[in-house]
Formats: C-alpha cells, structure tokens, sequence
C-alpha cells in the first residue's frame, strides 16, 4: 500500500533494489569469469566496477551489466600498441579466452572497450586492461583506436564519500535518477547521469526523495548543456556524446520535462491531491514507481 507520496518513494526505492539472491548469483558468475580469464590469461589483478560496484545498479537484474576489471601484465600491452587494430586484437584475445570455457554460451562478442558476456539473467563486461602511469588504468578503445584512461577504483571511493555526506541518500537518488532515464529510452549514458547527481548535489541536504529529484531536475537543465569532466579526474567530458546543438537542445529538454512533473506532482501533493501526484511521478519513473492505493 501506498497512500502518501514518501511511503511512494520509499516503495520505488525498493523496487530498484537488486535482491540478496540476485546477488549471491552475481558473486557466483563473476568469480567464474574472474577464474576462466585468470587461467588463459596472465592477469596482475581483477576486481568489479561498474555501478555494482559503486551500489548504484538498478532492479531488474536482466537488463544490467556486471562490469569486470582485468589487468593485464603489460606485456599484452607491447603486444598490441602501436599495430593497426591493437586495440580491438586485444579485445578478441580476450573473446578467445573466454570462449574456450563458455562454449554454449549463445552471445559473446566485443564491443568498443569490453567483451559482452550475455547469460540468461544479465551480461558480464570483461574489460582489459593496463596500469597507468601516473595512477588509474588504461582500457582500449577499438573504435577510435586509442587508449582511455580511467580510474574506477576512483569512482568508488568518489561514490562513497558523496553518499556518506548524504546520509546514505545520494545513492538511492542516484538509482531513481536511472530509472528516470531508463523511463526515457535510456537518452542518457547511465555513468554521465550519476555523476552528475554527484555534482549537483554537493553541498546540498537531501532531505527527501521527491524534493531531491526536483532539485536535480532543475539544476540539470544547465548543467547538462556544459561540459562534465570525469569525477576521477582522467577521463574526457562525460556528455561528449551529446555533441551537436540539436542533441543539446534535447537533453535539456529532457530535465526541463522532468523538472516540470516534479513541480507539478509537488504542487499536488501539497494541496492533498495525492492519486494526482502519484500518476504524475509515475511519468516521470515509469512502472517501477507504484500505483496510488
């Protein structure tokens, strides 16, 4: 039951959430994984990333993705850098690894910096990768043929200080931020959108749900249509796929649609009209937010 706009969030809350279960099998697959690269390979260190890693991953479990670091002795490196394709030879030397164990296993494949493993329940991103001089990691780019840098590891501990000056809020936010998204076709890479919670957010008490989502909405509508560098400080602009000023445009119409659903879904509840306010920021979230009653 849901009668009032908190018991609403908390529920949505709840249903983002990724259930002991689910992850008692991620632990299980990605030790195997981890186990089958560890053996072909000769890897100097593995660990998850990704929003698993970061609690920031959302329900359900078959639309997810379980990001896996692998890094690689650097002699791969040698191996690859400087040949036309390294990046993506690389890449398919991993594919081979794990093909030899996952036989039956209907679709691996690469894509620009990782090797999809695609089970029945979610996908395992198997990403190579190289320490960096200077701190954080180098991963291949098989579309632009270069390497990136970046530091998850970064991101975690980024995470996690933004959430414990929240109060434990800012990753619950941050999860309904990705449904928000996921409600509109997935417009928005998943990493851009988080990090920006994080930016926008800073300084500011959450005090509740519906108010923080409000608050996100309207600061986004200039903040998207800027430049947002990596947390860690390695990567490039995280928005640089919104490149011309038609994409622009529609991003910021994006967080000004939102932004206006949460006002107006405020403005209902404050006037008692609860059913109303429930329907309007059930457009905002999609199904994951419950129904009124």
């Amino acid at each position: 039951m849901a009668t009032t706009i908190q018991q609403s969030f908390l529920k949505l809350k709840q249903n983002l959430e990724i259930t002991g279960l689910q992850e008692s099998t991620v632990s299980i697959r990605q030790t195997n994984v981890r186990e089958v690269v560890e053996a072909g390979l000769t890897v100097r260190d593995s660990f998850l990333t990704g929003s698993y890693s970061r609690s920031t991953m959302i329900a359900p479990l078959k639309e997810a993705d379980v990001d896996i670091f692998f890094v690689l002795a650097v002699d791969y490196y040698h191996r690859y850098n400087g040949v036309n394709g390294g990046q993506a030879g690389l890449l398919d030397l991993l594919k081979r690894t794990l093909r030899k164990t996952y036989t039956r296993t209907p679709d691996i494949s690469r894509n620009g910096q990782a090797v999809s493993i695609r089970f029945e329940d979610f996908v395992v991103e198997a990403v190579p990768a190289f320490d960096r001089q200077g701190g954080g990691y180098l991963i291949p780019n098989s579309v632009t043929q270069t390497w990136m840098s970046t530091d998850p590891k970064k991101h975690v501990e980024i995470m996690k200080a933004a959430n414990a000056a929240h109060d434990g809020q800012l990753v619950p936010l941050a999860k309904m931020v990705k449904a928000w998204n996921r409600n509109i076709g997935q417009y928005f890479q998943s990493f851009h959108i988080e990090a920006l919670a994080i930016q926008i957010l800073q300084g500011v008490t959450i005090s509740d749900f519906p108010s923080g989502m409000r608050y996100y909405f309207d600061k986004g509508r200039s903040v998207i249509a800027q430049k947002n560098m990596d947390p860690a400080g390695l990567g490039d602009d995280l928005g640089k796929y919104i490149n011309t000023q038609q994409k622009i445009q529609e991003a910021v119409g994006k967080f000004q649609l939102a932004y206006e659903r949460a006002l107006e879904a405020e403005d209902l509840a404050t006037r008692g009209r609860i059913e109303r306010a429930t329907e309007t920021w059930k457009k905002v979230f999609g199904d994951c937010f419950p129904s009124y009653g």
